[in-house]
C-alpha cells in the first residue's frame, strides 16, 4: 500500500485510465476526501479509500481503478 503521507492537498486524482476523478481536499486516516467544488464530484465531498491508490507522483494520485469504477464505488461524506 502507498504511504498516505505522500498524498497532498490539491493533487489531481486520476483513474487507471487517466480519467479525472477529483482533487484531494484532505487525507483522513485511511481515506481521501475529494474537494466538493470539483466538476467531477459536483457539490459534495466524496471519500475514496487510500487502498485504491496505486502510486503518487508530484502532480497526481493514480488509482488502481478506472475513473468510472472509482465514481461508482466512492462514498458520499455525511454532513
Amino acid at each position: 500500500m502507498v504511504d498516505a503521507s505522500l498524498i497532498k492537498e490539491h493533487l489531481e486524482v486520476v483513474g487507471s485510465d487517466g480519467g479525472h476523478v477529483g482533487r484531494v481536499d484532505h487525507v483522513l486516516e485511511d481515506q481521501i476526501e475529494l474537494a466538493k467544488l470539483d466538476l467531477a464530484g459536483g457539490f459534495k465531498h466524496h471519500l475514496i479509500p487510500v487502498s485504491w491508490v496505486e502510486r503518487v507522483d508530484d502532480k497526481h494520485v493514480h488509482l488502481n481503478l478506472t475513473q468510472d469504477e472509482a465514481k461508482a464505488r466512492w462514498s458520499e461524506k455525511p454532513h
